[in-house]
């Protein structure tokens, strides 16, 4: 089957007009999607960065050094960050390289497509020429075929000028139909075979190269991801390597050597004999209670005992009269 549109599509200009322009726009949101997605990828580098920044010790401390499995995720916070790097250089190679070319590239294309279409609406207007041209014969040739009519309505005593002014007409009519229609077929022919065909095959070539211009831009997208896998690859390794660097033997014994007294653990407790202490709070408390009752008596008969004292008298003031 033959694909050249200049043969197979010469009837089919607007359609052909509608499918470069749904190309055009296809080409479009192509574009808008590199874009996007080149987005979408610093968007993610920038929030793995702050990720891995906000995980990581700002002060470390000694103990992080000692356990293996701080130094674990201090590595791994490290290749995660370089994992970062990686997805910027692949949002930096979408957008640079690919949706800015593309977008270049697709005002080119509307620039030549409109040239294009302009050649083939003017294709259009001359094979409306050559449609008024074979009207135009066609009128004559009616112009004639009256003048006829009117030369046979002619008196008899004009009879021999009307026969010539007949064949007269008759011919001019003639020259001008076999004129007319010899340009007619030719302009046919010329829009045809020739105009068509290079117009239309220029609206086919820049079809082919857009479409090969996406899948240029499709293959350049995968071989710059292709090319930050390694990269990446490198990383997960050295992830792995840290995540089998962990010893949880050698981390618990480092808890031994930062927590560890070196004091021995204590004795065996002595047996003591609290019912001797029992035995000796009991008679002490016999022997309180006796004293506290005793003292209570006492209490009692003080004030009796104080009422029935006498107290002597003072006779000092004779030893002074003597």
């Amino acid at each position: 089957m033959s694909c050249n549109w200049g043969t197979e599509l010469w009837d089919q200009f607007d359609n052909l007009e509608k499918h470069t322009n749904w190309g055009i726009d296809f080409l479009e949101r192509y574009t808008k999607f590199v874009k996007e997605r080149a987005d979408i990828e610093l968007s993610y580098a920038k929030q793995i960065r702050s990720l891995s920044k906000k995980f990581h010790l700002k002060r470390s401390r000694e103990d992080d050094s000692r356990f293996t499995w701080c130094v674990a995720f201090a590595a791994t916070l490290q290749q995660l960050n370089d994992m970062a790097a990686q997805r910027e250089d692949l949002a930096d190679c979408l957008h640079t390289q690919i949706a800015c070319d593309l977008t270049r590239y697709t005002q080119e294309l509307k620039a030549e497509r409109k040239t294009v279409s302009q050649a083939g609406v003017q294709g259009r207007f001359h094979v409306l020429g050559v449609f008024q041209s074979k009207r135009r014969f066609e009128r004559d040739c009616k112009e004639a075929e009256r003048a006829q009519h009117v030369s046979d309505r002619i008196d008899l005593d004009n009879k021999a000028d009307g026969e010539k002014q007949k064949q007269q007409a008759a011919e001019e009519s003639r020259k001008e139909y076999v004129t007319s229609l010899n340009q007619f077929n030719q302009d046919q022919h010329q829009h045809y075979r020739t105009l068509v065909p290079v117009i239309y095959q220029r609206i086919q070539d820049m079809e082919e190269r857009r479409i090969e211009r996406i899948a240029e831009a499709m293959r350049s997208a995968a071989e710059s991801e292709r090319k930050v896998l390694p990269a990446a690859s490198r990383c997960l390794d050295a992830m792995m390597d840290a995540a089998e660097s962990i010893q949880p033997r050698k981390d618990t014994g480092h808890v031994v050597e930062v927590y560890k007294s070196g004091f021995d653990p204590p004795g065996d407790v002595e047996f003591e004999d609290y019912s001797a202490n029992m035995r000796r709070s009991i008679s002490e408390s016999s022997y309180l209670d006796n004293r506290a009752e005793g003292r209570k008596h006492s209490r009692k008969l003080w004030p009796f005992l104080r009422k029935n004292k006498t107290r002597p008298p003072d006779r000092s003031w004779q030893r002074v009269e003597e």
